[in-house]
């Protein structure tokens, strides 16, 4: 599935042929079974990401796949298996190449659909609720937690031991979240609900927050965060600058952190990676983290897999299977 310039991705893609991509040293060529939409996806077919691909390009970045061919000095042992691997491109078709230090070979306890989402947005989730530094029994708050990450972050959480306070902006969103077994679930849409908040928590002070929206929720966070509290931009979704009342930062001492997801991977150390991952693995493997799927569409239903991606109220991922 390619596209010939940057614009509206359910315009532009479409099915084209290309060459079987051939492995270079430590590159490995997989089989592609699922590939996940994700928004920064879309946003690199409409030229707005920080990445660029020359034109004409495959989209996708992260698939579940069978290892089909090896590049020189890989190990032999991995032809055949079974891998995830995300932060490569061109995974929306039949084959592509990825590194081979970036596989994570999927055990047989995860089926297909769970491991074609398990890299990007659980492991940016896991690597968020690490950055916030809390601990069993502290509390914390996140908007849009009907989100991919959003959904991650508060099931990861709860499996920590982490108390988890949700906000969604309608009360369907908390309906959705409540019936994927997700607790302590506010609507913003409710007038009292920062009075809900704090009946959630009581005595206890909330540790931290994460802002996916920016603008006015920013400082609404900021509201409800106990004192030394950590504030954590994590994306924008109006576009706006955040809106923090000064008061709330000198007067309960708080902390405002931006958190970019690749560059605190790129900063990571290698162990902790490791046991991350491990973590996901078993948390996905034993039902505590559930990575839902909304449909799955063949490369030649661009249009319609697009839409149903951009809907509002989807309750997972959607999937291309080649």
């Amino acid at each position: 599935m390619t596209h010939d310039r940057f614009g509206d991705p359910a315009e532009l893609l479409h099915l084209a042929d290309a060459a079987l991509p051939e492995p270079g040293p430590g590159q490995v060529r997989v089989r592609t079974l699922l590939s996940p939409i994700h928004n920064h996806d879309l946003w690199t077919v409409r030229g707005s990401y920080g990445y660029k691909p020359p034109l004409p390009a495959i989209g996708g970045s992260e698939a579940v796949g069978i290892v089909d061919a090896l590049g020189e000095g890989v190990a032999a042992e991995l032809a055949g298996r079974r891998v995830a691997v995300a932060s490569v491109h061109g995974t929306w078709a039949e084959y592509f190449l990825a590194p081979a230090g970036g596989l994570i070979p999927v055990p047989e306890a995860i089926g297909d659909e769970a491991a074609a989402q398990l890299i990007a947005m659980p492991f940016s989730a896991i690597s968020l609720l690490e950055f916030l530094e809390v601990s069993e029994g502290d509390w914390i708050i996140q908007n849009t937690a009907n989100g991919a990450v959003g959904k991650t972050l508060a099931m990861l959480g709860k499996a920590r031991g982490v108390h988890v306070i949700n906000l969604v902006r309608r009360d369907e969103g908390a309906a959705e979240l409540e019936a994927l077994g997700v607790e302590n679930v506010v609507s913003t849409a409710s007038a009292d609900w920062k009075k809900k908040v704090k009946s959630l928590h009581g005595a206890s002070s909330v540790r931290a927050a994460v802002d996916s929206i920016g603008g006015s929720a920013t400082g609404d966070l900021a509201d409800v965060l106990g004192e030394n509290g950590l504030l954590v931009s994590f994306g924008s979704m109006t576009g706006e600058a955040m809106q923090v009342s000064s008061g709330s930062v000198i007067f309960k001492q708080l902390t405002i952190k931006g958190f970019w997801g690749s560059k605190v991977s790129a900063a990571m150390a290698s162990d902790q990676r490791r046991r991350l991952i491990g973590e996901l693995l078993t948390r996905v493997a034993e039902g505590q983290l559930e990575l839902p799927v909304e449909a799955v569409f063949g490369l030649d239903e661009a249009a319609r897999a697009v839409e149903t991606s951009l809907a509002p109220g989807k309750s997972g991922k959607v999937l291309f299977r080649p």
